[in-house]
């Protein structure tokens, strides 16, 4: 008897990759999942970036702004799409990577650190006391190194706020100075910027911004021979907690205690250093804003003492938000991020508290308590796609979303 014929191939396979492709693109999630479970080819198919990226776009800190800008293009999107269910359901992995101890000002009594950190490539960059300090990210995403690789000095107080922009770090210290370090070198620069502590710094485009507990913001330039020039002073007539750069470089906002009678949100021209605009009219007295973000040229989130995350849209109106979130508990909120699309997440002033937001539900979706029983604010957080760090008065804690 004559062997058995092979089953011909199916007709699947004579069509382009290209039609093939256009097809898949009509599936979800679960179904793309499914469809890579039936053969090898299918597998190899159904994984394409091209498939995944309308549906990562959907998803929480999936690595894609709100402009489809991909801001994580090393991680396959498929996976992207996974992780962020754990974004979604709150499933990680809690560890404790970094502890210190309280900073001593005087016989029997001490003082909490308030640290800053920011995260760039391989690194992540803390401030402890008067330094910065540069911790290897382990590449498994087990943590990072207990030892610093790079320590930046320069304060001879706190550094109350940093940044870490094109390799270059720029921080402002209780000591009313600013230093720029240059990651890769030994270059630094120091100057002495206002008569009380620098509570803030941004730094974009050659300039520098900063605000104080002087009631000033000032604008400095980086430009050849210039550096350390001061270009504006803007008496803001209230104590300035934080600011940001726009990404067009043509303004800045200062976010202030609210002490006085003027709004805490203002936008100012960074060409003339004239104010532009009031953000808000409904702020009650003491509703300092601590921490401010650009998303967008157009699109600002803010956060602090009178416990609300607001939405801004500078183009629809500067009187109102158009959308804010509570903080259930009551409690400021000390820090803020977004993923620049749906997702922002947020430190509490109490038992160090995280919050996960989806900008299109009203509630909080996701919290972590971090340092119960005893009690610290989040002073600073910040996230990738795969892990979420936070800085507290006495540790530095990771949520680490890829292994649950």
């Amino acid at each position: 008897a004559s062997p058995p014929s092979s089953s011909p191939p199916s007709p699947l396979w004579a069509l382009p990759e290209e039609l093939l492709l256009l097809i898949c693109s009509y599936l979800d999630a679960q179904a793309l999942g499914r469809l890579g479970q039936v053969c090898r080819r299918l597998r190899f198919l159904s994984s394409r970036d091209l498939l995944w990226r309308r549906i990562a776009r959907g998803c929480l800190n999936s690595g894609f702004t709100q402009l489809g800008t991909d801001l994580a293009a090393g991680i396959p999107v498929k996976e992207r799409v996974k992780i962020s269910q754990n974004w979604k359901h709150g499933r990680c992995r809690r560890e404790t990577v970094l502890k210190w101890k309280c900073k001593q000002v005087a016989p029997f009594s001490s003082t909490f650190l308030m640290p800053w950190m920011e995260l760039g490539g391989e690194y992540l960059y803390l401030s402890q006391a008067e330094n910065i300090q540069a911790y290897r990210l382990c590449p498994d995403g087990t943590g990072l190194q207990r030892h610093p690789q790079a320590v930046f000095s320069g304060h001879q107080e706190d550094v109350c706020r940093f940044v870490l922009v094109n390799s270059h770090i720029v921080s402002g210290g209780g000591d009313g100075n600013i230093v720029l370090h240059k990651v890769h070198g030994s270059y630094s620069v120091k100057f002495s910027a206002h008569e009380q502590e620098v509570n803030c710094v941004d730094f974009q485009g050659g300039l520098i911004v900063s605000g104080s507990r002087d009631r000033t913001a000032k604008v400095w330039s980086l430009s050849a021979g210039r550096v350390g020039q001061c270009l504006h002073t803007v008496q803001t007539e209230d104590r300035v907690w934080s600011t940001a750069i726009s990404p067009l470089l043509s303004s800045f906002v200062t976010g202030t205690a609210c002490c006085g009678h003027t709004s805490p949100l203002r936008i100012w021209d960074l060409e003339s250093g004239q104010l532009l605009t009031c953000l808000g009219t409904d702020f009650h007295r003491g509703a300092g804003v601590l921490d401010v973000f650009y998303e967008t040229p157009s699109l600002l989130l803010s956060c602090g003492y009178d416990t609300y995350i607001r939405y801004w849209d500078i183009r629809t109106s500067t009187r109102k938000c158009v959308q804010e979130w509570e903080e259930p508990h009551d409690s400021a909120l000390y820090c803020i991020r977004s993923d620049k699309n749906h997702m922002i997440a947020s430190g509490s002033s109490y038992y160090g508290v995280v919050r996960l937001w989806d900008k299109r539900q009203t509630r909080c979706l996701q919290s972590f308590h971090l340092s119960s029983p005893t009690s610290s604010p989040v002073y600073c957080l910040r996230f990738s796609t795969t892990h979420l760090y936070a800085a507290l008065a006495s540790a530095l804690h990771v949520l680490d979303f890829t292994a649950p």
